[in-house]
């Protein structure tokens, strides 16, 4: 049967950075397959794309620009911050300021954003709220194991 909005289709699949001969970034496993109902979850719109009209025990390689993707990686979601919007009880956690930690910092609403430590300088701390995954474009190596209508 061939996939088509609203079937819910299980996976196997190996990401890379660029190409086939990428880095790994992601890959699934045996025990926990890619599971998503077609056109329903929220999944890049290219990825969906190229399993349309695919069948079960198919492989698929689908490349992905990281424009249809994530996006480029935008200079304006660098933030700097002064090294005291981190105190804790007057103290500054060391180890949570390291660059490549994850921080969760509040939006002026109350929403949590997730950055990441890009720089650590003398007085100040830069985070990076870009997707991981920005700038880059994506390789994916797909096996559909099942497809249900």
């Amino acid at each position: 049967m061939p996939i088509a909005h609203g079937d819910t289709v299980t996976l196997h699949y190996t990401l890379r950075a660029d190409n086939a001969e990428g880095e790994i970034i992601e890959v699934t496993t045996v025990e926990e397959p890619m599971v998503f109902v077609h056109g329903t979850d929220p999944l890049l719109p290219k990825f969906l794309e190229a399993l349309v009209g695919k069948n079960q025990g198919e492989k698929v390689q689908v490349s992905i620009a990281a424009s249809d993707a994530y996006g480029e990686e935008e200079e304006s979601l660098f933030v700097e911050y002064p090294k005291s919007t981190f105190l804790v009880d007057g103290e500054l956690d060391e180890e949570a300021i390291q660059e490549g930690e994850v921080i969760p910092m509040n939006t002026p609403d109350g929403e949590v954003v997730y950055g990441v430590v890009a720089e650590v300088n003398l007085n100040s701390i830069v985070l990076d709220f870009n997707h991981p995954l920005a700038g880059t474009d994506l390789f994916f190596d797909i096996d559909i194991v099942q497809v249900n209508g």
